[in-house]
């Protein structure tokens, strides 16, 4: 990923803690409120399915696809945000 967000260089600088999953780069207000709708209200939640998914790209961009409906974009800007996080901190 060769440029990233403001929003993904703030979610990867510091601990997750209970941010809102909008926080997350490439979930926006319509992909966050679809994410809440399905029980995904929190960052951390969808960092539990990133995981559950042995943080594979392509089984984590087709979860992502099939429950909130993101595009391509959002897919690698939440996939790209959690894979870095997860280097980060665990």
């Amino acid at each position: 990923m060769s440029s990233t967000s403001q929003k993904h260089r703030d979610f990867v600088a510091e601990p997750m803690g209970e941010k809102a999953v909008m926080a997350l780069a490439g979930i926006g207000e319509v992909l966050g409120k679809r994410l809440e709708e399905k029980g995904f209200d929190k960052a951390y939640v969808v960092l539990g399915q990133f995981l559950v998914l042995k943080k594979d790209e392509e089984l984590f961009r087709d979860w992502l696809k099939d429950t909130c409906g993101a595009n391509s974009k959002q897919q690698g800007d939440c996939y790209g945000c959690l894979k870095e996080w997860c280097d980060a901190f665990l």
